[in-house]
């Protein structure tokens, strides 16, 4: 029976220091595969890296493969044994399956749901595919591997509501503009998450980007990078009665908006409502915002309060996904049982086969004179009976993936038939 192992390490047992010496980019790959493949007795193997995690995944030729990998690594990363095995995982057969199933499902990840792993598993397969690493096994259980990936984000809710400060602020936007083609933003600052929102914002399809920055040679920079407008500081406030929504990251010590700029912009936008998000620590807009009419102000403290609770939901819509991914493991544990049960079938056939070929000829000799037509239909008519008398033992076998205790079964049938005369004969 074929086996499956999977070595490696993540955030949950390295450090990113650690994780940094071992990992294997995508254009590396290549070279690490035949490399793996020419040193170490595995039949196929997988390399996958991210900056979260590291992972081989292989089929094994013999026992010794699991300290050979390990060996590998080691030679390959020019890094000792004793400073990474303490953070190696070895999951074995059905371990290895669900541990791959999850990760792909994004049910192990740093945050749960997140959509990019599966793509960055998909690039490592067609590096194996391509070099010829992965085979039977391997192909089987990579593609069954995407299609409970899929399964799970479209059967659960792992992938919704917003689990990152910069999308929580997109999701809030989303609440208050129902169609979000036809807004316009303006950037205060240069922040990393504020930028980070702004890119969600065009992928939504914002119209129009502006970007006021104190200095503005920064503020112009960061406008073309957007496709958007420059500003100086100082004119802001003209442009408020223009703006649908408005992020703030400028790292002043004080607030840069208050709420008598917006009262008087309010005045002008004819009770269209105005998004203010706030991710500044000293916050950059005054609290005061949200007691005017039509204007929604957030601060980092309420998109965390948004992204905590989402993350929440996220964990309990997690459980359903774990259903699905033990299902898929004893699904994909039948097929792999009925591997073993192939070799079974094929000797039990060729057995009976020619035991009724041989009764046949002897048959044939007793008969007398026949034509070649009654020759042919007399091995026609034992073979069927060969068959028919297969055809329920092979149902049999076929199926005992089911009942989880298959190798008893394998056992019995060789034994019953006969199948493996020189192991009789040494039991004698």
């Amino acid at each position: 029976m074929p086996e499956i192992i999977l070595i490696g390490l993540n955030h949950k047992t390295a450090p990113v220091s650690l994780r940094e010496c071992l990992s294997f980019p995508l254009e590396q790959t290549p070279d690490a595969l035949e490399t793996l493949l020419a040193t170490v007795p595995v039949k196929e193997a997988l390399i996958f890296s991210t900056c979260n995690r590291m992972e081989i995944l292989f089929v094994p030729s013999n026992d010794r493969a699991v300290d050979l990998v390990i060996r590998f690594l080691s030679d390959y990363k020019a890094l000792p044994v004793q400073e990474f095995e303490p953070s190696l995982y070895i999951y074995k057969n059905d371990d290895a399956i669900k541990h791959l199933f999850r990760v792909g499902a994004s049910l192990d990840s740093m945050i749960v749901g997140e959509p990019q792993i599966l793509g960055q598993i998909k690039k490592a397969y067609k590096k194996a595919i391509a070099h010829k690493a992965s085979g039977t096994i391997l192909n089987r259980l990579m593609h069954k591997a995407f299609s409970i990936a899929k399964k799970v984000r479209k059967e659960t809710g792992i992938g919704d509501n917003a689990v990152s400060i910069s999308y929580a602020a997109v999701e809030l936007a989303n609440k208050i503009f129902s169609d979000l083609n036809q807004r316009s933003v303006m950037l205060m600052g240069a922040g990393e998450m504020a930028e980070l929102a702004v890119e969600h914002l065009i992928s939504n399809g914002v119209k129009k980007i502006i970007v006021a920055n104190r200095t503005f040679a920064n503020a112009v920079c960061l406008a073309q990078r957007f496709d958007g407008q420059a500003v100086k500081f100082e004119e802001l406030e003209t442009f408020l009665h223009d703006v649908d929504i408005i992020i703030s990251s400028t790292g002043a010590t004080g607030h840069v908006l208050t709420k008598a700029q917006v009262k008087r912009a309010m005045g002008k936008r004819k009770s269209r409502p105005l998004f203010c998000i706030d991710i500044a620590v000293p916050r950059d807009l005054d609290p005061g915002i949200n007691q005017i009419n039509n204007a929604y102000l957030y601060d980092i403290d309420d998109l965390q309060n948004l992204v905590n609770d989402n993350l929440e939901e996220r964990l309990r819509e997690a459980i359903k996904g774990e259903r699905l991914v033990d299902e898929a493991v004893i699904k994909f544990r039948w097929w792999l049982d009925s591997l073993a049960v192939v070799p079974t079938i094929k000797d039990l056939k060729k057995k009976l086969e020619s035991i009724a070929d041989a009764e046949t000829e002897k048959s044939l000799t007793k008969l007398g004179d026949l034509s070649p037509e009654e020759i042919d239909a007399v091995r026609r008519l034992t073979r069927s009976v060969a068959r028919k008398i297969m055809h329920d033992p092979v149902l049999f076998l076929k199926n005992t993936g089911s009942h989880r205790n298959d190798t008893h079964y394998l056992s019995v049938a060789r034994h019953l038939f006969n199948l493996d005369p020189e192991f009789e004969e040494e039991e004698r």
